[in-house]
């Protein structure tokens, strides 16, 4: 059985809330869950100690068994240090001309560093 950490909307039209649940991959969005591990209350401010409030013993309990947390909710648990994202893809043309760019600069910049700084004196010399 696949088992998944994943948000179930609750709450009113355009009032959502979230209960943070363990589920069967295949069960639906608010259907039958496992655990209830936490909640999302994503209408208070960022700053509120309420809005994300999870049961760090039983979501680390989950992980350790092979519970695969949702795209959405492993930025949570990255962001309290419970799990660490692994990235979906790499970037292949767009990153490795950013990266092409990045190393031609830092030549730029050893080559600088390494080279002795022409003084003022030369000008002076030939004027």
């Amino acid at each position: 059985m696949a088992v998944m950490i994943r948000l179930a909307r609750g709450g009113t039209k355009k009032r959502p809330y979230y209960r943070i649940v363990v589920a069967d991959k295949r069960s639906a969005r608010d259907g039958d869950f496992i655990e209830k591990v936490g909640a999302y209350n994503p209408l208070l401010a960022k700053d509120a100690k309420e809005r994300l409030v999870l049961n760090e013993d039983r979501i680390k309990h989950w992980l350790s068994v092979g519970a695969q947390p949702s795209e959405t909710l492993a930025r949570f648990l990255t962001k309290a240090g419970l799990y660490s994202v692994k990235p979906r893809y790499e970037i292949k043309a767009k990153g490795s001309r950013l990266k092409k760019k990045a190393a031609e600069a830092a030549a730029k910049a050893a080559e600088a560093a390494s080279a002795p700084a022409e003084a003022p004196a030369a000008d002076n010399a030939a004027a």
